[in-house]
C-alpha cells in the first residue's frame, strides 16, 4: 500500500471512529482504528485539526467524485452510476461530514461549484428526456444526496447489504419506487 493509500485508509476509519463515538479523544479515536497515539498524534496534531483535515477531505473527495464521473458528457444512467461509486469510495467521509454538519459548509463556494456540476448533469437529463421535468433538477440533486446519505446510513446500521445499496439507490433516482403497473389514484 502506497503512503497515500494508507493516509486515505486512516483518514477513513478515523472518520467512520468519529462517526461511531462522537465525543472520542485522540488516544481513544488512535485505539478505535488500531494504530498508535503516536501515529495519529504525527497524521493530526490535535483533535480540531482532525476534524478540519476530515472535513477538507470530505470536500475534496466529494469533488472528485463529480470530475471522475465526467458528468458533463456520461449518459444519464452512466453518470449516476459513476457518480454513486465515486462517492462511495470515501463513505466514511460522507458519514463524517452528515454527523459533524455546519450550515457554513454550505456557503464554501467549491461546494456550490460541485453542486452546480450536479444541477447541469440532472438539467441535461431532463432535457434530454431521461429525468423528469416536473421536479426541477436543483430538487433531484437533493434527492440524489438525501438517498445517498441515507442508505449508506442504513448499511452502517445494518438495515441495508452493501451489495445493494448502490443499485438501490440508482433504481430509486431512475426509476422511482413505484412498479411499472401501479397508477396514481
Amino acid at each position: 500500500m502506497t503512503e497515500h493509500e494508507t493516509n486515505n485508509a486512516l483518514q477513513n476509519a478515523l472518520a467512520l471512529a468519529l462517526v461511531e463515538h462522537p465525543r472520542a479523544s485522540l488516544q481513544e479515536l488512535a485505539c478505535a482504528v488500531g494504530v498508535s497515539k503516536a501515529t495519529l498524534y504525527r497524521f493530526c496534531p490535535t483533535r480540531e485539526s482532525l476534524l478540519e483535515r476530515l472535513q477538507s477531505s470530505s470536500l475534496n473527495a466529494y469533488k472528485s467524485a463529480i470530475k471522475d464521473a465526467n458528468l458533463d458528457t456520461a449518459e444519464p444512467r452512466e453518470g449516476v452510476r459513476k457518480l454513486l461509486e465515486n462517492c462511495y469510495k470515501n463513505k466514511e467521509l460522507t458519514l463524517f461530514t452528515i454527523q459533524h454538519w455546519q450550515p457554513e459548509l454550505l456557503e464554501n463556494g467549491e461546494c456550490i461549484i460541485a453542486q452546480e456540476k450536479i444541477d447541469a448533469f440532472f438539467l441535461r437529463g431532463q432535457q434530454s428526456g431521461h429525468f423528469r421535468v416536473d421536479i426541477s433538477a436543483a430538487a433531484i440533486t437533493e434527492c440524489f444526496h438525501g438517498l445517498f446519505f441515507a442508505m449508506i446510513e442504513a448499511e452502517r446500521l445494518g438495515r441495508v447489504p452493501r451489495a445493494r445499496v448502490l443499485t438501490i439507490i440508482e433504481l430509486i433516482l431512475m426509476e422511482g419506487a413505484s412498479t411499472a403497473s401501479s397508477t396514481p389514484s
